[in-house]
């Protein structure tokens, strides 16, 4: 597994050195043992593991936006966030999940890997957060991985990054189509798309998607919106109202 992630992460133009790869390794270790009582992913095979969780989660790395304070909002079991932190230790990262077992899982795997010096972890929805003075626009960088549709996805992360910083959502062959429906959506929250990015994923036929959004000025205070609204009522048509 070492050689393969050092590989890949070359691939990628990342440098991986041995001692981070063993740590990518305790994760994987971890992951298999606790989803057996967790459901963490679907996806256990150690190949697909690397390439599919491990490699994927190092594609937003070359384009040189993960620096500072970074937050990974819905990181589930910790895609891309904890691997983004193991290849680049000095980020400030913040992992937010709205399900506590996952926040947990984190933990103990950033304890594993030897990396836990530097992050928090957030036990919250993002629309609670994201309203939250602590984490209202206080990021350099706001990663986001295959959570939820792109319109919804603004809403939910623009309001963490503070104007000049950068959302970079990890999408699908599908990135261009969301984008094309979110566009309005993504102006009204404060973000411009500077470019969508194509990452081929090493040892797989995979071409994904990132979405670069730049946060040109504040999201308007009406977001997030709480309560399940942001997935009820589009963007547009809440703002509309509001004024």
């Amino acid at each position: 597994m070492r050689e393969k992630l050092i590989q890949g992460a070359a691939m990628l133009g990342v440098s991986l050195s041995a001692a981070q790869a063993d740590a990518l390794r305790r994760y994987y270790d971890i992951l298999t043992e606790r989803n057996r009582s967790v459901n963490l992913t679907r996806i256990t095979e150690p190949d697909e593991v690397i390439s599919k969780h491990f490699l994927d989660s190092l594609t937003p790395l070359p384009l040189g936006l993960i620096k500072g304070r970074v937050i990974d909002v819905g990181s589930g079991a910790g895609f891309p966030g904890l691997v983004l932190k193991c290849a680049a230790p000095e980020t400030e990262l913040t992992l937010l999940d709205s399900l506590g077992k996952r926040v947990t899982f984190m933990r103990d795997a950033a304890e594993a890997m030897g990396i836990s010096d530097g992050i928090s972890f957030v036990h919250a929805r993002a629309e609670d957060a994201g309203n939250d003075p602590k984490y209202r626009e206080r990021f350099d960088a706001v990663v986001s991985r295959a959570v939820a549709n792109m319109r919804t996805l603004a809403e939910w992360c623009l309001p963490f990054v503070k104007p000049g910083g950068y959302f970079l959502a990890l999408k699908g062959p599908l990135a261009e189509a969301e984008l094309e429906d979110a566009a309005r959506a993504i102006e009204i929250l404060g973000g411009r798309l500077e470019t969508v990015h194509s990452a081929e994923i090493p040892f797989t036929e995979l071409d994904h998607k990132i979405a670069v959004i730049k946060k040109i000025r504040k999201t308007p205070s009406q977001f997030p919106r709480r309560g399940g609204k942001s997935t009820a009522v589009p963007v547009e048509k809440a703002y509309k109202t509001r004024k």
